[in-house]
């Protein structure tokens, strides 16, 4: 109750930080309107560059190659699934890309990126964009989380995925002054429920990028860009790839049977295509303006206004809009203590696993089923 009475009165009594937005905001938006405009001025030339795209294989990543494509950049594609890489290599090169190289690599592997950056130069010479996309979400309740192996395998993907292909592209970046862009989210900063890990991994792919900026100044740039829903339907599955399909539906038998397959999963629906193409298109003609931060769709900037001056009314806005029926509690079992011992409740166990393994007749896992965590993609 005090809660929902401190948000009524922040309404009705604005704080002084929202009175002093209010009289800065007109200035600060002709400032905008103004850089926007002498950007859109220098915009770069892709022609004659190279732009490396990881998780290339479909969604945003493959729309962004797309984007770069059109402008007659040369292409790096990466993505694990080679298969998928040589249609979008085709559909770039009738787009108007120069030069099309497929690599297939795990971006969260070191090795695999030290690689594919050393294949990038030693094929072309130079590399000017870097652009990571890839990505996956998920789709549950913290607390449905019975089997936490794959918490590694959500942070390696979302953070490290990032992390390790900037590391290893950083020195030839500053060599051409190039640009790092990078696919975040809003839910960084909005609450959403069932995102809880992803949410926290995009947080930090933010503020690792935030600070890195300060450390390479001028001699790089770098482009953070942030989308709310898009791709797909909530609830669609427990693990979504952005730039892929939904992770439990993919079929590596049937694709790797056909590699030069254009299509070998579900589509989007056409209205999160359509948003996927609209994100792709604003990512790229930000980093071609060098602005250092994209926000898609713009309304969500509504949102961000209300975090910084007025965090409870937007807690209280959300909790009205985004409740949804949480799990419900595990039922406690009896557990036998030793005589002379008070038993402990504890809860139960979970009703169904994150991932689903395999269990022999002796009752245990087989060593092997970590590897199962790859099946994801």
């Amino acid at each position: 109750m005090d809660r929902v009475l401190t948000a009524l009165m922040d309404l009705v009594v604005p704080p002084a930080s929202m009175v002093m937005l209010a009289f800065a905001w007109p200035t600060l938006a002709f400032l905008r309107a103004a850089e926007w405009a002498v950007k859109a001025l220098t915009k770069e030339d892709m022609r004659d560059k190279v732009v490396l795209v990881t998780g290339a294989s479909s969604a945003i990543g493959e729309q962004v190659a797309y984007e770069y494509a059109r402008r007659g950049a040369s292409l790096v594609l990466v993505a694990r699934r080679e298969h998928r890489l040589f249609a979008v290599r085709d559909n770039a090169r009738a787009l108007g890309a120069g030069q099309v190289l497929v690599v297939a690599a795990d971006v969260v592997r070191e090795d695999d990126c030290r690689r594919l950056v050393a294949d990038t130069i030693s094929y072309f010479g130079q590399l000017d964009h870097l652009v990571n996309t890839v990505s996956l979400g998920h789709d549950f309740y913290f607390e449905e989380a019975g089997d936490t192996t794959a918490f590694p395998h959500l942070m390696d993907i979302n953070f490290w995925g990032n992390v390790y292909p900037t590391y290893a592209a950083l020195p030839y970046l500053r060599r051409s002054h190039g640009r790092i862009v990078v696919n975040a989210s809003v839910e960084t900063w909005l609450p959403m429920p069932r995102m809880s890990l992803y949410s926290a991994a995009k947080a930090a792919v933010i503020d690792f990028y935030e600070t890195l900026r300060y450390e390479v100044k001028d001699d790089v740039g770098i482009t953070v860009a942030t989308h709310g829903w898009i791709g797909g339907e909530p609830g669609a599955g427990r693990f979504a790839l952005e730039e892929g399909a939904p992770a439990a539906a993919t079929d590596q038998t049937q694709t790797q049977t056909q590699p030069h397959l254009k299509v070998d999963a579900p589509e989007l629906p056409a209205a999160a295509a359509a948003q996927v193409e609209a994100y792709a298109r604003a990512v790229v003609d930000g980093a071609c303006r060098g602005d250092a931060r994209v926000r898609r769709p713009g309304w969500y900037d509504v949102f961000l206004v209300f975090r910084a001056f007025a965090p409870d009314v937007l807690a209280w806005t959300f909790r009205l809009l985004l409740s949804t029926a949480a799990p419900a509690p595990a039922a406690p079992r009896a557990v036998v203590a030793p005589a002379g011992v008070a038993a402990a409740a504890l809860p139960a166990p979970p009703v169904r696993p994150l991932i689903e393994y395999p269990v022999t007749a002796a009752g245990r896992r087989p060593a092997g089923a970590v590897a199962q965590l790859h099946k994801l993609e």
